[in-house]
């Protein structure tokens, strides 16, 4: 690492008020697949966690993976499970494990724990967001360090979140935390596979998370026990990062990664965060916490208009709607080259869009009715997705 990039690692981390910090705990880091869960990691963790609060006054929230993991030692599988019921199964067994072990530790360092399982629909939801939001929050009040896990022995391929590292994203952005920290078992981003090229080099720091970045590190393997790899972290990462918020992927498995990374230390990978202003909770929730039903493609007048004037998206711009959705569904907003520029809630239904798209007020009135909302998406409910460099130097936007 250059004393340039460490000067500028200790400037943000040490310079900054940190308030909360999310820490989310990859299998490879909980789990072995022979031994089980290691305990002696999560008794380290929660040492650094009750030390930082303490001393620093910082609350925690712990995003963790490790029950699927922890569930097939105990219920001696040999090898990985494949089928829906045999993870739900195994996750039933570890959860139990896992916050068992969690709790013992806390408690020798004082602090008591709370488990929060959680599904997409709980972000979907904004009545569920909300209250899911006030629980961290009242548990954080009290000192109490909320466990975080996506609630495997329930959640169907329709409502899962995908794996822990978008969960945590999400989580991020929902009680505002300062600072997101992604533990693996690796020791940060590298240039190449670390695992097949003796020659790679870690990325001390990053400051834009493009596409080509991305197909880099996209076959870099970690986590051998759980579902999200490399691409996952930094996809996580770019939308954190984005919102204002810097992140760090490193290595879970020191006892000492969470002390040594608010030290300014060299340890893992920081990505910079994006200096965009104060965002509007409701709406990162429209843009990041809400998975999109359809697409509508609008032309680049409504596209000019949206971005730089932040008005409503009108039929007059569409072009086309892809998909079916209902009224008060996530749509996600296209330009003509297929870039997608922003996010927002329909108040038309998918059918409506294709009937009206192109026309005027005075047409549409005509054919929907006087009680149909001018607006296909309001200003109040449309996100303007953050621009994102692309490789030759293009600007795009989306994910």
């Amino acid at each position: 690492m250059s004393s340039e990039t460490q000067t500028h690692r200790e400037s943000l981390l040490l310079s900054r008020k940190f308030r909360r910090i999310v820490v989310k705990i990859g299998s490879g880091v909980l789990a072995d697949a022979e031994e089980g869960l290691r305990v002696p990691f999560i008794r380290a963790l929660a040492v650094q966690v009750a030390q930082a609060w303490e001393e620093r006054g910082i609350a925690f929230v712990v995003v963790t993976s490790g029950a699927i993991a922890a569930g097939r030692k105990k219920m001696g599988m040999g090898e990985k499970p494949r089928t829906v019921a045999l993870k739900q199964a195994a996750a039933a067994v570890g959860q139990t494990s896992l916050m068992y072990a969690y709790e013992r530790a806390f408690e020798r360092r004082g602090r008591k724990v709370g488990q929060l399982l959680l599904t997409h629909e709980d972000f979907e939801s904004r009545e569920r967001y909300n209250n899911a939001r006030s629980t961290i929050e009242t548990l954080l009040a009290r000192g109490i360090v909320p466990i975080i896990n996506e609630n495997d022995t329930v959640a169907t391929e329709e409502i899962r979140l995908g794996d822990n590292d978008h969960l945590a994203a999400l989580v991020t952005q929902m009680i505002g935390a300062d600072l997101l920290i992604l533990l693996t078992d690796s020791d940060g981003v590298f240039t190449r596979d670390p695992h097949r090229d003796k020659d790679a080099r870690l990325i001390a720091l990053i400051g834009t998370i493009d596409e080509e970045l991305l197909r880099t590190v996209g076959g870099q393997r970690t986590q051998s026990l759980g579902t999200g790899g490399m691409r996952s972290k930094l996809l996580s990462a770019r939308v954190v990062s984005e919102s204002g918020t810097p992140v760090v992927i490193g290595s879970g498995l020191s006892h000492r990664s969470i002390t040594d990374i608010l030290a300014g230390k060299e340890v893992g990978t920081l990505v910079l965060p994006v200096d965009r202003g104060k965002r509007n909770s409701r709406k990162m929730w429209i843009a990041y916490a809400r998975h999109p039903q359809g697409t509508i493609v609008v032309d680049d007048g409504a596209a000019r208009v949206l971005r730089e004037e932040g008005k409503s998206l009108l039929p007059a711009g569409i072009l086309s709607v892809q998909g079916k959705f209902r009224r008060g569904d996530a749509v996600s907003i296209s330009d003509p080259r297929g870039q997608e520029f922003a996010r927002g809630i329909s108040a038309w239904t998918s059918k409506q869009v294709e009937r009206c798209r192109g026309k005027k007020s005075p047409e549409v009135r005509a054919i929907l009715g006087e009680g149909t909302p001018a607006e296909v998406v309001h200003r109040d409910n449309l996100m303007i997705l953050p621009p994102r460099e692309t490789p030759g130097g293009r600007k795009g936007v989306g994910t």
